[in-house]
């Protein structure tokens, strides 16, 4: 028992010390980019802007979000930050990396609170909520596939943004359908970037001690090197796995990644040669070419190789140009053999 207490003090002295290190490293960062970072709130201010935090948007492991209103009358997002997801590196992570953004396809940033461990981002409110809500089978709203492709083209639009129009490339190591907001008029933004990391020159790789990501969307890379090495091909990989779950694999992927590889297989059988293409909800001409072309390249973005994944500025090309200039990719051998 006197090891075992001994053991608690002393583990409990190591995360004091983490915390005001993490501490220090946030104000540090925030001294130091000023000019930067957006406007700071106090904690007060955050409960004032959210009634106290009365309405509720959603939950999820990084924390809850509430509605709030800023003095002007804006509407926005508070992401209150749980104390454990919120270090200070993942802190750091989300300032620096989308204060660095402004596009259309991104979620603009308005503010933050670091304040005595009580953490939050504030974000402009978008109405529609995220877009996991749209497509998995629990429910009962579907998107009609015109409307699909656009927020299809639109994460394309603000990937290739991070990948090639930033000053400095962010890789956002976590697209997925919850990280997707949509607005009044189903215009995509991505969001959540405390696992971004940023790289100076345009085609470098990227050094990661720890996989980071969602079970289902991570990149083969990422947790395992043999893959190969991990750089913006990492979020085309994870852009590719959201385009089918889109499509068909309603199933939400870090919860059911061996039926998910099963539907899969299934989708990939429909855009074989010489096999009839039927799809669900597939009325006209014109959706049955935006179901194909979605199908086409989110298996050419899965790829296990990331040499053989095209870009993000490859992806905008395949789904504005012609379905009969897109090739069917081969089968990703990770999933291949199911």
């Amino acid at each position: 028992m006197v090891i075992l207490g001994i053991l608690l003090i002393v583990i409990q002295a190591l995360i004091k010390k983490k915390t005001r290190e993490d501490d220090r490293n946030v104000e540090a960062f925030i001294r130091n980019h000023e000019s930067l970072a957006p406007k700071r709130y106090s904690y007060s201010d955050v409960k004032r802007m959210t009634k106290s935090f009365r309405d509720k948007l959603g939950q999820g492991g990084y924390g809850e979000v509430y509605k709030g209103e800023l003095p002007d009358g804006q509407l926005v997002a508070v992401k209150v930050l749980k104390n454990s997801r919120c270090n200070g590196e993942e802190f750091i992570n989300e300032v620096a990396s989308i204060s660095r953004t402004s596009h259309v396809n991104i979620v603009t940033f308005l503010g933050f609170c670091y304040e005595n461990k009580k953490n939050a981002l504030i974000y402009e409110l978008m109405p529609n909520g995220s877009l996991d809500k749209f497509i998995h089978n629990d429910r009962n709203i579907k998107l009609e596939w015109k409307t699909m492709y656009q927020i299809a083209i639109g994460i394309a639009r603000g990937l290739e943004y991070l990948h090639r129009g930033c000053q400095v490339r962010i890789v956002h190591f976590d697209i997925k359908p919850q990280n997707i907001l949509l607005d009044e008029d189903f215009c995509p933004k991505i969001s959540d970037f405390g696992l971004a990391k940023q790289a100076q020159k345009k085609e470098s790789a990227i050094s990661m001690l720890h996989a980071r990501g969602t079970i289902g969307y991570i990149a083969p890379e990422v947790y395992s090197r043999r893959f190969g090495g991990v750089s913006h091909k990492s979020d085309v990989y994870s852009y590719g796995m959201m385009i089918i779950e889109m499509v068909g694999c309603t199933k939400n992927l870090d919860d059911e990644v061996t039926d998910t590889s099963i539907c899969q297989n299934l989708i990939y059988e429909r855009i074989e040669p010489g096999n009839d293409f039927q799809f669900d909800g597939v009325a006209t001409e014109e959706e049955k070419k935006m179901a194909k072309k979605m199908i086409l390249v989110g298996f050419w973005c899965i790829q296990t190789n990331p040499s053989e994944r095209p870009s993000m500025h490859k992806v905008l090309e395949m789904l504005a140009g012609s379905i009969e200039n897109l090739q069917i990719p081969p089968k990703p051998s990770l999933f291949s053999a199911t």
